[in-house]
């Protein structure tokens, strides 16, 4: 089916499209594929072979590593305008996912199919945009592995909270979800904080009473 590439905001979201040459542009707009997933659906998982290279056009794509206990720790987000490292990694290295992707809302990819992106990376531009790519992602990822590895979980929800405003919006288990730990743990650290005096409790909400006493715990 064609798609209407030129006529959907993926050439504002993604403008390394309009660099491409007129025969790959052409391409793009004949194969590529436009899927909507609805909310809270597995966009991939790990040991499924890749499909194709996806361009988010809306809503967010959760990826995160799961344990066989069952928790997850987060990678990352993959936003409009971005696009999925493990998606790269799985379509260059012509392997399996190792990680597993999750609809945060309802999304709207536009899906490049196997063939179409190893044609693409002929194109210089869309080469150099593979490779950024990667380059930020690494960059984040090893952030998160530093902060996995040397930071305590106490400064970790510390920082997540005076990331967010005055007021958090959430539940434990969402934050736990964020900082790949689980629930009653956080609410054992939440419950700590408010002892302190440093937040205020309430049902499906976190208010910041002492910022700079979480900084303090944040910076250990």
């Amino acid at each position: 089916m064609s798609i209407p590439v030129a006529g959907s905001n993926a050439l504002a979201l993604y403008p390394i499209l309009e660099h491409l040459s007129e025969a790959a542009r052409s391409r793009l707009q004949e194969r590529a594929r436009l899927l909507t997933i609805p909310a809270g659906t597995t966009v991939f998982d790990e040991r499924q072979p890749c499909q194709g290279f996806p361009f988010v056009l809306s809503g967010s794509i959760r990826v995160v590593k799961a344990a066989p206990n069952g928790r997850e720790l987060p990678l990352y987000r993959v936003t409009p305008g971005e696009t999925c490292i493990i998606s790269s990694a799985c379509l260059l290295g012509q392997t399996p996912y190792n990680a597993r992707g999750v609809s945060e809302s309802e999304t709207t990819l536009l899906v490049l199919p196997i063939a179409d992106f190893q044609a693409l990376l002929g194109e210089p531009a869309f080469r150099d945009f593979i490779f950024q790519l990667f380059s930020e992602r690494i960059a984040d990822l090893m952030q998160l592995i530093e902060e996995v590895a040397f930071r305590k979980l106490d400064q970790r929800l510390a920082a997540l909270l005076l990331g967010k405003g005055q007021r958090v919006h959430t539940t434990h288990q969402q934050l736990a979800d964020e900082l790949g730990s689980v629930r009653e743990i956080v609410s054992r650290l939440l419950k700590g904080f408010a002892e302190q005096s440093l937040v205020g409790l309430s049902r499906e909400q976190v208010e910041i009473l002492d910022p700079a006493g979480l900084r303090r715990i944040a910076g250990g």
